[in-house]
């Protein structure tokens, strides 16, 4: 921790973005330098309650006056391109979005093109991928501890598919260690199928990985609501916690419970965003990879919108990647717009972490 701190810009301050702000004021090796927030009184209001005295109403004019080392963008997901691509193009050397990424798979792309174009490190936002014992279980399958992965299924793939489960579709790529390549799906609620947004959607189906497995999609939950991958003998089971591990048969052919012991890990306070800014500042100072990028939540959305495809199409199968890349899927109103606009407010008392 003795390197020069790098500058940090949080970029929309609503409840997730204060998280942001209060993870950046902890590290020793990042100092919180600005904020932007278009609600003037909360603006104000985290402005004090951490410290920060460059505050502005928007990316571009945060950008105009200083450019970071990094920004996390947490505004609603209709203005997250607008303020990746002005970030990546004023040189801020690192940026993460928070998901869903997009709703338009072609601001999908753009955010990635012109991060990668820039030598940008576009890092993901606060998904279960990048909690420490989900990255300590994936090194384990991939190092071959349990062998060759048979089958993966992934429980509850439903009621927001873009804004929710880019969760699952994150953690199962991980798992597998390999890309979707084609989806077919069947669905309920013919009118949340025939929206525009995520809000509502079933869908149930199979995914068909590029490795060659297949993995079977419950759209409700089983007693699970989460992601299974087996082998032969073992099993891995991420369930909105720390990976649980099953290791060979009890005599009456159950699997057995693995007591699996993770490593702690430091300012675990904040959970799994944690794993996901640490990692992003690791890969930002030239070390490693982030545990989720932009990339990762980009393929979470075109795998939802292919589902939804399929399922319009009767259950026709759908080949990844789409062709057709002004195809879209919108997360509910509150992801879309924000809470101000969907009447879920946050108070300045609350902003001020009263």
């Amino acid at each position: 921790m003795s390197e020069v701190k790098m500058r940090a810009a949080v970029i929309g301050c609503g409840r997730m973005g204060q998280v942001y702000a209060e993870a950046f004021s902890t590290y020793p090796d990042t100092e919180l330098v600005a904020i932007a927030e278009v609600n003037e009184d909360r603006r104000r209001a985290v402005g004090e309650r951490f410290g920060v005295r460059a505050l502005y109403p928007d990316a571009e004019a945060l950008l105009r006056d200083a450019v970071p080392d990094v920004a996390s963008v947490v505004t609603p997901v209709k203005y997250i391109k607008d303020a990746v691509v002005a970030c990546a193009q004023a040189g801020v050397k690192g940026v993460t979005a928070e998901k869903p990424i997009a709703g338009l798979l072609a601001d999908a792309d753009e955010m990635v093109d012109v991060c990668m174009k820039r030598d940008v490190v576009f890092g993901g936002g606060n998904l279960q991928r990048a909690m420490h014992e989900v990255q300590e279980a994936a090194g384990r399958i991939h190092a071959g501890e349990f062998g060759a992965l048979r089958g993966a299924s992934v429980h509850g793939f439903g009621g927001e598919i873009s804004g929710g489960c880019c969760q699952h579709i994150s953690v199962l790529r991980l798992f597998a260690g390999a890309e979707v390549e084609e989806v077919m799906a069947w669905g309920a609620h013919e009118e949340a199928l025939a929206a525009e947004t995520d809000e509502g959607l079933v869908l149930h189906g199979w995914f068909r990985m590029s490795s060659g497995i297949d993995c079977a999609v419950f759209g409700t939950p089983t007693p699970y609501g989460g992601v299974d991958v087996w082998t032969d003998d073992s099993m891995v089971r991420w369930n909105w916690a720390p990976p649980v591990v099953y290791r060979g048969f009890d005599p009456g052919g159950q699997r057995i419970k693995e007591q699996t012991a993770y490593e702690s890990y430091e300012w675990s306070e904040f959970q799994y965003l944690t794993g996901s800014l640490r990692s992003f500042l690791a890969a930002v100072r030239g070390r490693g990879e982030p545990w989720i990028t932009g990339h990762d939540l980009r393929q979470a959305l075109e795998v939802s919108i292919a589902a939804r495809q399929s399922v319009r199409g009767n259950s026709t199968p759908i080949r990844l990647p789409l062709e057709d890349r002004t195809l879209a899927l919108f997360p509910r109103l509150y992801r879309w717009a924000g809470g101000d606009v969907s009447g879920r407010p946050q108070s300045v008392e609350e902003a001020r972490g009263e």
